[in-house]
């Protein structure tokens, strides 16, 4: 991106000169000031000067292109609320000036404002496809600045959408997150920054608790894109909890297994931090779809996920006696007596509402199988 960020920096002489200049009436007051503008050589005089002419005059034929001269200075002299007052006032005047919205968004983004990065970052991106889509001129000598117009045009509507993605991802509040987000989604489904802005729109959703967005964020991603583990693992579960949806219920938790087992450790996390998040991830992958299966009594399957789950849950107080005593049944019903009864054994030392039951179970199997220990 930042390629693009140094190209429209550097290319605003294609915006140039937007509004034209007309004889300077001399005779008439708002002629006189602006002559004197035109004079001033000391550029923050001028400034002054065209301060001065776009108060008394804000609605003269010759106002907008001061406006435009005025937004330039404080461009160059980087003073961001300036630039957009300024680019208010010439827009107010002039509603499709795409490169007064440009430096006001830039301006925006530098204040860190999030409500005027949404204003100027629509305001720039309507005005940039307003001008991206004027047809080709029919003089031939006007067709090569025309393209070039066009082309530029395309970049600042691009640029209005890496405006609202880095507004999205800096973001340190998840609502802002969520806004924000969700108004590049709306605009440009299917630009590369929209793409990029999924990921942190689905973590705010969870921050916020808001559950069934991120379900319909992460179901529509993971219809062409299965990278993401949390958004695999959060659709996985929720079938698991919905009973809905077995097939996709395993074939998710078999992609998030195959995820996690490629994924590299992510910069900055420790040796011990990635393994236990890996380790915890696979392992839910396998009691989703060993549970799934053990609802729709596919013993063997439900047997094959859930030993696979067993030492990966080993540490979570809830997940270990629910596997266990699953497995316990699992091998029952396939008549592996034993390992039923070894499996009940140890869910019954585990205090969990489970525990009752496993002891039961295991001592209905010692008494009807001899032998069993």
């Amino acid at each position: 991106m930042r390629a693009l960020v140094v190209l429209i920096a550097f290319t605003l002489a294609a915006f140039a000169q937007r509004h034209k200049l007309d004889e300077v009436d001399a005779e008439k007051p708002e002629g006189k000031l602006l002559q004197q503008c035109m004079q001033e050589n000391d550029a923050a005089k001028k400034a002054a000067l065209m301060e001065e002419f776009a108060g008394q005059f804000p609605k003269a034929e010759q106002t907008a292109w001061v406006l435009e001269q005025l937004q330039a200075f404080y461009v160059k002299a980087g003073q961001p609320d300036q630039i957009i007052s300024a680019g208010d006032r010439l827009l107010a005047l002039d509603p499709d000036d795409p490169e007064a919205a440009l430096q006001a968004l830039k301006a925006a983004e530098a204040k860190k404002e999030v409500a005027l990065i949404l204003k100027f970052s629509d305001k720039t991106y309507g005005n940039a496809r307003k001008m991206a889509s004027a047809p080709q001129p029919k003089e031939a000598d006007q067709v090569e600045s025309w393209k070039q117009g066009v082309d530029y045009a395309k970049q600042v509507a691009t640029y209005a959408d890496y405006s609202l993605f880095r507004a999205a991802v800096e973001s340190r509040d998840p609502k802002l997150t969520i806004d924000v987000g969700e108004k590049l989604l709306q605009r440009s489904p299917g630009s590369e920054y929209a793409a990029k802005t999924r990921d942190p729109l689905f973590l705010a959703y969870r921050q916020t608790n808001a559950n069934d967005k991120a379900l319909a964020l992460a179901e529509k991603v993971l219809e062409t894109e299965q990278t993401n583990e949390d958004m695999l693992l959060v659709t996985a579960n929720s079938y698991l909890e919905q009973k809905k949806n077995p097939e996709k219920l395993h074939v998710y938790s078999a992609k998030l297994v195959e995820v996690m087992n490629a994924k590299p450790k992510p910069e900055g996390s420790s040796d011990a931090d990635w393994t236990a998040r890996k380790n915890l991830i696979t392992g839910l992958a396998h009691y989703i779809s060993g549970k799934q299966y053990f609802t729709d009594k596919k013993y063997g399957p439900s047997e094959q996920e859930l030993r696979l789950a067993l030492p990966l849950v080993e540490t979570n107080a809830s997940l270990k006696p629910e596997t266990l005593f699953m497995l316990g049944l699992d091998e029952f019903n396939l008549e592996k007596i034993q390992d039923a009864a070894n499996y009940f054994r140890a869910c019954s030392a585990l205090k969990s509402p489970l525990q009752a039951e496993a002891t039961k179970n295991l001592a209905r199997i010692k008494r009807d199988y001899q032998g069993v220990k």
